[in-house]
């Protein structure tokens, strides 16, 4: 990877708002740029805005990683406007929670879609980037992709999915030194699953948190990949 941090360029999907974001402000801090997507065009504006004053580090693009021609166009702006890609989170991803005879069939295919499909997209769309730049690719698990519970059936499967996908994809990839990673958090404080973060979530994983250890990826030697990544709260018994 190049050696000179303030070249990278770090593509983000979902980066409007919740652990996207958290990544985003602390790689902009750190002086990488940084391209954040989703859905509405509108939503990454407003968040690049409040992220960095300045074009030349952060862009907004919208697309919809469940459509691979919608995240390819977005793709290209990155490269049009950046020039490069050098480091991609898949971290799109949405919930829902329900008992599987209650689960609905428009439920189910939003999670495998953006979930796990989405990670297949964003990966397919910016491969010759990575393939030309030597880059590192990395997922948003959960600790829901180890750990099945009841109400998860559909949110368990994507995520379990995207471990394994993200690790067979690390053993296809290195030959083209291509770093590929999953980071599994446990609970986070973002506003997922509607929920909308208070003081009472301080005992969470907080979305910079997230984004140091993106960052501490990034930094690390070429030589060494931690492939697979759990992070849980230190003290999850103070909530």
């Amino acid at each position: 990877m190049h050696s000179n941090t303030k070249d990278l360029v770090c593509y983000i999907t979902g980066g409007t708002k919740g652990i996207g974001y958290g990544v985003a402000q602390v790689l902009l801090e750190k002086g990488m740029r940084v391209a954040i997507s989703g859905r509405k065009l509108k939503d990454g504006e407003q968040a690049a805005e409040k992220l960095h004053n300045s074009a030349d580090r952060i862009l907004a693009v919208e697309s919809d990683v469940t459509d691979i021609a919608s995240e390819q166009k977005a793709i290209e702006q990155v490269v049009k406007h950046f020039g490069r890609i050098d480091v991609v989170l898949a971290n799109a991803g949405v919930g829902h929670f329900a008992p599987v005879d209650t689960l609905s069939q428009e439920q189910w295919h939003a999670m495998i879609g953006t979930n796990l499909t989405g990670v297949f997209n964003t990966l397919q769309a910016c491969l010759s980037q990575l393939k030309a730049t030597q880059g590192y690719y990395i997922t948003l698990s959960s600790l829901a992709g180890t750990n099945f519970f009841e109400e998860g059936a559909g949110y368990n499967a994507s995520k379990f999915g995207v471990v394994g996908f993200t690790q067979a994809a690390m053993l296809d990839l290195r030959k083209y030194n291509i770093k590929v990673t999953t980071i599994m958090p446990g609970s986070v404080a973002t506003h997922f699953n509607n929920h909308t973060p208070t003081e009472q979530d301080s005992w969470k994983i907080q979305p910079e948190d997230i984004g140091q250890l993106v960052w501490d990826l990034i930094q690390m030697h070429p030589r060494t990949l931690p492939s697979k990544i759990e992070v849980r709260p230190t003290r999850p018994d103070l909530k």
